[in-house]
């Protein structure tokens, strides 16, 4: 079997090679996973880079988000067999409730991940697939579509059929938010960067759009579609609050699942106490609320959103092309 490796953490791509292994045998309460693909995330580039917020080992195999075959189980596994199509979860002892110091533990970081030919995993850190989806589409649950769901759903009465929810740009997590919260009966206001991005987010189903290179004050267009309101919720993954907690009415939700703007600024503690708002960082999600997600998504036929799909040996391509930021959905390597 082969694996890519990272030789150390900021290495960026120049750092994954594929290695040759003998195939592993699972042992008690394991499973052997033959990994038919891997999902990118930006969690992915922040390990390359050095600059994750979660330790990273030495020489480890990386990506999160995987899905495949159980081809082999250890002695004393029973609730997965030979054939089952499963996902893994990104924080293996995460079964439910709060999430705690005690589940740090992270597939691609402080444990081996999914870019690899064949997986060794406890059979608890295992969701079996929707039916319907493909590997490639199941790939692309285990980080960005539970990190999603855990923003629309995990602060107890979740979001409201006829609530609106408002979701930045076409990345991974917003792309899964809006998919969720129309399957969970909310109007989805998409913020973009361009007309053709912003076809596209319609074309999924988005009731708005707002295209903040034209409307760079895309807060006051939030305020404006919603009759000056304000959104229920809104899924902040670029880290800059100040315009999310102008655009969320009086108490509602700020999910914040991450800072790719990279410019990250200071709460203002006065606009927190203006917008009477509750802000929630949202760290992905646990085993059960994977489980809760695969419900919904089965039950509606959704699809996530894949943008390209890579061969194996055309790992550092893809990691490549994420980092681009040419992509409208999720990228993935076949395994």
């Amino acid at each position: 079997m082969r694996s890519f490796h990272l030789s150390k953490t900021g290495d960026g791509v120049e750092g994954l090679s594929v290695r040759h292994h003998e195939d592993p045998t699972p042992g008690p309460g394991q499973v052997a996973v033959a990994v038919r693909a891997a999902g990118l995330s930006y969690r992915e580039l922040l390990v390359l880079r050095g600059t994750y917020v979660l330790p990273v080992k030495p020489d480890v195999v990386p990506v999160a988000e995987g899905a495949g075959d159980v081809i082999a189980v250890g002695p004393g596994v029973d609730t997965v067999r030979v054939g089952d199509r499963v996902a893994a979860t990104l924080f293996p002892t995460w079964q439910d409730g709060p999430f705690g110091t005690e589940h740090l533990a992270q597939r691609g970081g402080s444990l081996d991940g999914m870019l690899t030919e064949i997986a060794v995993i406890e059979e608890s850190g295992l969701v079996p697939i929707p039916s319907h989806l493909s590997y490639e589409e199941a790939a692309a649950l285990p980080c960005t579509a539970v990190t999603a769901w855990n923003a629309l759903t995990g602060d107890g009465p979740g979001v409201q059929p006829g609530e609106t929810v408002v979701v930045q740009g076409s990345g991974g997590v917003s792309l899964s938010a809006l998919q969720l919260a129309k399957a969970l009966g909310a109007k989805v206001i998409a913020t973009t960067s361009s007309p053709e991005k912003a076809r596209r987010l319609r074309e999924l189903g988005a009731d708005g759009v707002v295209d903040y290179t034209a409307s760079p004050d895309w807060a006051a267009e939030v305020r404006d579609l919603t009759a000056g309101r304000g959104a229920d919720r809104v899924v902040d993954v670029t880290g800059l609050l100040a315009a999310s907690l102008r655009a969320v009415k009086l108490g509602g939700h700020i999910a914040c699942v991450g800072f790719i703007s990279g410019a990250a600024q200071p709460i203002d503690p006065a606009a927190m106490f203006a917008a009477a708002a509750t802000l929630r960082p949202v760290a992905v999600g646990s085993r059960s609320q994977f489980l809760a997600m695969n419900r919904l998504i089965g039950s509606a036929r959704l699809r996530p959103v894949i943008d390209r799909a890579f061969p194996f040996e055309q790992a550092p391509d893809a990691f490549r092309y994420y980092a681009s930021g040419a992509a409208l959905g999720k990228v993935v390597i076949g395994c």
